[in-house]
């Protein structure tokens, strides 16, 4: 299992650092430090390994594109995205075997996330490697999700 475990992590950001040692938890989560902002949200993806981080970019490259003036931050290990004076609508972070996308208000989307969560109101999406996402449903999910009342936390 991967916790424990430190690895080294290319950062893409030419102001950064060449390589900085990340702390890769369980499932290869990257331990980043929480902080608001694009760059605590890069640090923790630039520290993923192997095909987590191409998918996970995909993730933040179509949220980014499809909200502009999203707002991200980096939570309990986690890239966090909301919206100013509404809260968070969504985090993900790596599992070992896919991403684990939270729709916080997720049984209030159409059609419903697939995966059940213990928590009342939140749904899953499972990023797998090995199948394509549906860019156009997610893309619906996160834009009926940033409508909604997020979670404040």
């Amino acid at each position: 299992m991967a916790t424990g475990r430190t690895r080294t992590a290319s950062r893409s950001s030419s102001a950064a650092p060449a390589a900085a040692k990340v702390r890769l938890l369980a499932g290869d989560n990257p331990q980043i430090a929480k902080g608001e902002g694009d760059a605590p949200v890069q640090a923790y993806l630039d520290a993923i390994p192997g095909w987590k981080q191409a998918r996970a970019r995909q993730l933040d490259a179509l949220i980014t594109a499809n909200l502009p003036q999203v707002r991200k931050a980096v939570k309990w290990n986690s890239p966090w995205y909301g919206v100013e004076g509404q809260g968070w609508f969504l985090s993900f972070h790596c599992i070992s075997k896919y991403l684990k996308v939270a729709f916080f208000k997720g049984t209030s989307l159409q059609p419903l996330p697939p995966v059940e969560s213990k928590q009342a109101d939140v749904r899953y999406l499972h990023v797998f490697e090995d199948e394509p996402l549906d860019e156009a449903q997610f893309v619906a999910w996160i834009k009926q999700a940033s409508r909604l009342p997020g979670v404040m936390s």
